[in-house]
Order: C-alpha cells, then sequence, then structure tokens
C-alpha cells in the first residue's frame, strides 16, 4: 500500500487559494501606494540569514526561541527571518558611507517565526517594513508616525476605529533612572524593560516577580508602577514631576502637537504600556491599535533604533521604522465590515463558453479580440450547453457572459449577458 501524504499546509502556514488572495493583494497593494507616495523605494533581501543576527537584539522571544534555524552543507548556523530590521540594517551597512542619506525604504516580505499559532499570529506571515535610516531629526520621527497613519486611512476605514499610541524608550529611560534601576547591569535592565513589555499579558504577581528577580527594591517598583499607570501626559507629569525635562517626554509632546497641527489628533494617545519587546529600540516607539471591542489588539508598531548597526562592525547610524502584518491587518478590515468592499472592487471578468465545437477557433480568436481590448476573459476549454455555461459564471460570480454560438456566428455578432440584471447587449464581430 502507498504511504498517502497529507494535503494540509504546515501547522501556523495557511494556502491563499483565489479568493483569499484578492484580500491580501488589496492590502499589499494599499502599503505599496502609500510608500511609493511618500518616496520609499522597495527592496528585498534573503529569505535566510545568519541566526546571529537576530539573536544580537531582537530580544528573548524572537531572537530565542522563536527563530526557525538550520545548519547548511558548510556547516554555518542559519535561520529563516523572524523580522526584517536586521536584516535591512545589513543590507544598509554595506552601501550607508557612500549613499545620499537619508534612505528611505520599504518591502513587502514573508518572514517565519516558530511560536504558538493563535488568531491574527500565523507561524509564516507577510509584513509591510517601512524605515529611514541617516537622519536623527525629529522630523523624520514625524515622517515615519504619519506613514503609519496614512497606511492605515488608506483603507478607508470607519470613524474611530483604530488609535495610534506614542512612548518613548528615552522616557523609559529616565523612569528606570528615577527607580533606580538604572543602576542595574544591561541584563537586569533588559530583564526590566522586557518584563514592562509584558505589563498587560502577566499576572501582578508575576511582574512583582520578575522585577524583583531584577534586583528592584519596593520603591522603584511603585516608580515604575506609576508610570506605567498613567493617563496621559499630563497626569504623568503630575505624579512624577521629575520627568518634566527628559528628552523623551519633550520629543513625544511635541511629535503629538505636530500630528495634531496636520490633522491626525484624532488618531494618538500617549501610552506608557507601550514598551515594543525588540532590545534595539532607543527612541520613540508606538504601536497602533484596532479599537473594536470584538478584536481589541495591538495591530503593528515601530520606532527609533540608532544603535543596531554595530552588531555588524560599523559605527552605529540613525534609524527609525515599523512593520504592520497582513494578518493583523486582515481582522482589522474584517472586523470592521470591509472585506465585502474589497470583493466589490475587484475588475469586472468575463466568461466566454465554447458554445459549438464546430466553432472552437472562432471563439479562441473572438477572445484575443477582446483581451486586446482591455477586457479580461475567461475562456472555455470544452464545449457547453448556454445553461451550464451560465451556471458556471453565476458559481464563479463572474460578471458578464459573452455569448457565440451558432446562430451569433451567422448574423457577425456576439453578446454580452449581465449575469446581475440579465440584460444583454449585441455588437457586431
Amino acid at each position: 500500500m502507498k504511504n498517502v501524504l497529507s494535503n494540509q499546509e504546515p501547522k501556523g502556514t495557511r494556502d491563499w487559494l483565489p479568493e483569499e488572495f484578492i484580500i491580501r493583494k488589496y492590502i499589499f497593494d494599499s502599503w505599496r501606494r502609500v510608500c511609493l507616495r511618500y518616496g520609499f523605494e522597495e527592496y528585498l533581501t534573503p529569505l535566510v540569514e545568519s541566526a546571529d543576527i537576530y539573536r544580537a537584539k531582537s530580544g528573548e522571544d524572537i531572537g530565542g526561541k522563536e527563530l526557525v534555524t538550520f545548519t547548511d552543507l558548510g556547516g554555518r548556523d542559519l535561520s529563516i527571518r523572524p523580522e526584517m530590521t536586521p536584516s535591512v540594517t545589513r543590507m544598509v551597512t554595506k552601501i550607508y558611507a557612500a549613499a545620499p542619506k537619508p534612505l528611505k525604504y520599504f518591502s513587502i516580505a514573508n518572514f517565519m517565526r516558530n511560536e504558538k499559532p493563535q488568531r491574527g499570529r500565523n507561524r509564516e506571515f507577510w509584513q509591510l517594513n517601512c524605515d529611514i535610516f541617516g537622519s536623527a531629526a525629529l522630523t523624520s520621527d514625524l515622517e515615519i508616525l504619519q506613514l503609519a497613519l496614512d497606511i492605515m486611512l488608506e483603507f478607508d476605514p470607519p470613524q474611530d476605529s483604530f488609535s495610534l499610541a506614542i512612548s518613548s524608550r528615552e522616557l523609559i529611560d529616565g523612569v528606570l533612572e528615577l527607580s533606580g534601576a538604572k543602576e542595574l547591569d544591561q541584563e537586569k535592565k533588559l530583564l526590566v524593560v522586557r518584563t514592562l513589555d509584558k505589563w498587560q499579558k502577566l499576572k501582578a504577581e508575576d511582574i512583582k516577580i520578575r522585577l524583583q528577580e531584577a534586583g528592584l527594591k519596593k520603591e522603584a517598583m511603585a516608580v515604575i508602577e506609576t508610570f506605567m499607570k498613567s493617563q496621559n501626559i499630563e497626569a504623568l507629569a503630575l505624579a512624577l514631576p521629575a520627568l518634566k525635562n527628559n528628552q523623551g517626554l519633550l520629543k513625544i509632546i511635541k511629535i503629538m502637537e505636530d500630528l495634531e497641527s496636520l490633522g491626525y489628533g484624532d488618531f494618538i494617545e500617549f501610552n506608557p504600556t507601550v514598551i515594543r519587546g525588540f532590545d534595539y529600540y532607543d527612541g520613540i516607539i508606538f504601536e497602533v491599535f484596532d479599537k473594536n471591542p470584538e478584536n481589541n489588539r495591538a495591530m503593528f508598531g515601530g520606532g527609533r533604533y540608532n544603535g543596531l548597526a554595530e552588531i555588524f562592525g560599523v559605527s552605529n547610524f540613525p534609524a527609525i521604522g515599523f512593520a504592520p502584518g497582513d494578518e493583523t491587518t486582515r481582522l482589522f478590515l474584517e472586523s470592521w465590515g470591509m472585506l465585502d468592499k474589497i470583493i466589490l472592487e475587484q475588475p469586472i471578468k468575463y466568461y466566454l463558453p465554447i458554445l459549438d465545437k464546430n466553432l472552437t477557433n472562432e471563439t479562441i480568436h473572438l477572445a484575443k479580440t477582446l483581451r486586446v481590448r482591455g477586457l479580461n476573459v475567461i475562456s472555455g476549454l470544452e464545449e457547453q450547453k448556454i445553461g451550464k455555461a451560465l451556471d458556471f459564471a453565476n458559481k464563479k460570480k463572474i460578471a458578464k457572459v459573452v455569448i457565440y454560438g451558432t446562430e451569433e456566428k451567422e448574423k457577425s455578432i456576439y453578446k454580452i449577458k449581465d449575469m446581475d440584471g440579465g440584460s444583454e447587449e449585441m455588437f457586431n464581430i
């Protein structure tokens, strides 16, 4: 007996049948339009990289247990990319010295993480990655945030359907310094930041235990808790006035003012629980949230990472970026009832069946003529009765059927039947 193989895709991956591919293509096309509108240039890096570039600063999850690694024929330890930031930074280090700055790059690529599949998180996923290299100016932070907002607005979402929450690693460093955690060694400090990144996921007792293990005293934990529970900038300034001159806080205030003046005020907020789990962030950080009560979640985020290039043996350079994913974007569109609109916006398709096998060649030539005129024509491949042809078009949701049979040949015409209204138009061959 032959060994029968499973026809199911590997766990955590997904087949995209044509109906699903339409949705993903709509997402990718929307991303690409906005990036090109901003003058960003498209690139792509290899699917695999040295595993060490992710272990260096991608964090304990993505750079550790979630890495999909293998050894190649040369004995090198490689990984399927779990994110793009280290890869694009590696690429930019090769050209940075001679390239005109700033560099504004974007890519749409697939990734793999060895994590437990769940709603909105597959092992294989696609992301848009947008980055600016070579500018430390606050205007580059502003442009990245504006780009992230315009990417969301490109989908024409309902009012009050999403928000962009801003914080800063500089501000968090100020809080750690105020609490005494700044005196911790780098490993302990990273443990604190990683714990804060899980503030809304872990139980309060688990957070307390992790912070104690990092070496924080009770007073320090009280300062951190005050910060993490601040509802807005004003509340934070009242609760922790020593932070009033913190550069991270001042930058947040300025960026929020600028975004408001640009008309984005309804979408932005300060949120201290936005930490971002990657170790390389060192400035402004942000996350975009779906506000649907049935899908209330962080969709994507990003931030400034000026200290990543050094892992490739070169001097650090300014960088900031973000990366929305296809799965969370799809769930956003679905949760707000926007998928039907995507299907309706697809180009009109025409079905041209072979109604008489003796007219096969003439039917093929007619299909070519209609395609030259710019129509999307699906050709029948075998003889069909008109009833079967119309039934096929209905099942495939094809809008128009081209009718060309013996009667039409005699009159040197063809007809186009509208499948919604049932009307027919006649055209000369």
